[in-house]
Order: structure tokens, then sequence, then C-alpha cells
């Protein structure tokens, strides 16, 4: 989920030390990648104020924030992460450059430091664990930035690049995500120029960047990291899991059901996070679409027996 982390960089972990900060190189792009999408919301709260403002941009927002959160949400997470289905090269291949384009680093990278996360859940070793710092109110806040923010700027974790052994062998997957900035830069041209064409402006290719680029940059940040932070402090535990993983309605609706993370934490290996009725899963309804068009196949979900014996008590 960092941003500046090359994939040689990723490869070479397992023989890196232990370290306080990040290379300062790194932590300046992921500054960068950070601050950037913030300064384009001031902009465009700006430009709201009588200068420019059309609403073809915020329709261009929804649909970049859409794409780009479900390149999250199902290509990232639930296709390259856990395999939690099998599709054909050229999905596989929108759903790695969606998910390259929102920014959050490569797919090697993302999918590793989240791997470590589950491994690691809530304990030392997680990357961006809220949890270690302490139970009182400041330290509840330092864990807060730190699940957040905060460990965008720490050294990534040393072996790194074991848990992701199996994608590494896949020439194809290394390649897309090699090809990351590429996808970074195709994800800032496309809403610009979508600005340019429906306005017939220059000023709509400034805004469409702004809007469908910068600004949507940032919304799928916040809400994606909110999964890290929010959704291990605040939220139900319905299910037994090693950690302090919570569902929270908010941001199940947010990010498309990655909000229901007690459930996904239950059972990682599941397509579909919202497991009762109520608990809408947006990314789910969109694999057993896909599934029923024969995009996908091999859908993993755990059956009635498993969900009843993982339940609280």
């Amino acid at each position: 989920m960092t941003h500046a982390q090359t994939q040689d960089a990723l490869e070479h972990t397992a023989n890196e030390p232990e370290a306080h900060k990040a290379p300062l190189k790194v932590r300046l792009i992921n500054l960068t990648a950070v601050v950037l999408p913030f300064v384009g919301l001031v902009a465009a709260i700006v430009l709201l104020w009588g200068v420019a403002f059309n609403w073809t941009h915020l329709a261009i927002l929804a649909v970049m924030y859409c794409l780009t959160g479900l390149g999250i949400t199902i290509g990232y997470h639930r296709f390259f992460a856990h395999k939690t289905f099998k599709t054909s090269r050229p999905v596989e291949a929108i759903l790695g450059v969606l998910g390259s384009m929102a920014v959050e680093g490569p797919i090697l990278q993302w999918v590793a430091v989240h791997r470590s996360h589950h491994q690691h859940s809530d304990d030392e070793h997680d990357p961006h664990s809220p949890h270690m710092h302490g139970d009182t109110v400041w330290g509840t806040i330092k864990g807060l930035w730190h699940a957040h923010t905060g460990w965008l700027f720490q050294p990534h974790p040393k072996g790194l690049a074991r848990y992701t052994r199996d994608l590494r062998k896949d020439k194809f997957t290394r390649v897309m995500s090699r090809l990351f900035p590429l996808w970074v830069v195709v994800g800032l041209i496309i809403p610009a120029i979508l600005g340019g064409l429906l306005t017939l402006s220059w000023m709509g290719v400034l805004l469409g960047f702004i809007w469908g680029g910068l600004v949507r940059i940032f919304l799928v940040h916040h809400v994606t990291w909110s999964i890290n932070s929010v959704c291990h402090i605040w939220g139900t535990r319905p299910f037994r899991s090693h950690d302090e993983s919570r569902n929270n309605a908010i941001f199940g609706i947010l990010a498309f059901g990655e909000g229901w993370h007690n459930n996904h934490h239950a059972f990682p290996a599941s397509a579909k996070s919202g497991l009762r009725w109520w608990e809408l899963d947006i990314s789910y309804l969109i694999i057993w679409g896909m599934s029923k068009i024969g995009l996908v196949h091999d859908v993993r979900v755990p059956s009635k027996d498993r969900i009843h014996d993982k339940k609280m008590p």
C-alpha cells in the first residue's frame, strides 16, 4: 500500500537490516503521494467558489473513484492477495491496471504488505496495527495515526519478499507490477482528457485532472487506509479472529464491502466479506455477476457450517 518502493527493492528485503526510518527517497516520494492529492482537494474547494465547477467533473470523480476503488478491493485485495477467484489474463490485466491507478503501490508490494498484515495482525510485527502505542488517549491517537498514514514513512518489514513468492513466479504479474508508474500516469491523464472532451475547454482538462485525478486519489487513499485504522478500533466482532479487526458499516459502504473487516479476517480466503443479508458487499456482487457471465470462476465462499462455527459465543 505504500507508494515508492520499487519491485527491485521488494525482492531484496530479505537481506536488508532493520531500520528506524525508510530511506529518504522513499519518504519523499511517499510524502508527495500523500500531500499532493490533499493539495488537489484544497484547489478543488477553492475553485468551487464561483471560479469553476461543472457537474461533469463530479461525475468523472465518481466514476474514477468506483473504478480504482474496485481495482483495489476486487483486484489487489481479493484476487492478487487472497486468490479468492480465478480469471483470464485480460481480466487480470484490467484489475491490475485499475488497482495501480489508485496509487497505493505496485501489485507485488501491496500484496506483500497485506499478507504480512494478516500473518501478524495486531502484533508487534504488523506493518500498520493501531494497537502498539499503549492504552492511553495519546497512545490511541498515535496508534490511529500510525495505522492510517504514519506507517507509510516507516521502513518496509524485513523479509517482505517471502510473502509474494507465488506471484513473483509469474512473469505477467511481475511486468504488471513493474509498470506501476505508467498506470499511475494513465490514471491521471484519463480524467483530464474526459474533462476536456466533455466540456470542450482547457478548464475542463484542468478540472478533470483535479477532481477525477487528485481528489479521487485522496478519497480512495483515506477510505482504504481507514480499513487499517478505523476498522481495527471501532465496530463489531461477530466472528472469532486472532486480532482486533472490526466490522464497520460506514466503510462497508464507502470501501465497497471491505469495511466488514472482522468477517474478512475470520475468512480471508473468501471472495465475500458481507456474510449477512444486510451487509452490503458491492465488490462481491460484482465478482458474482462476473462469474455468471464467465469472466471469473472458482469463486471461494465459506460454507454455512464454517460461518456458524466461527461465530462469537
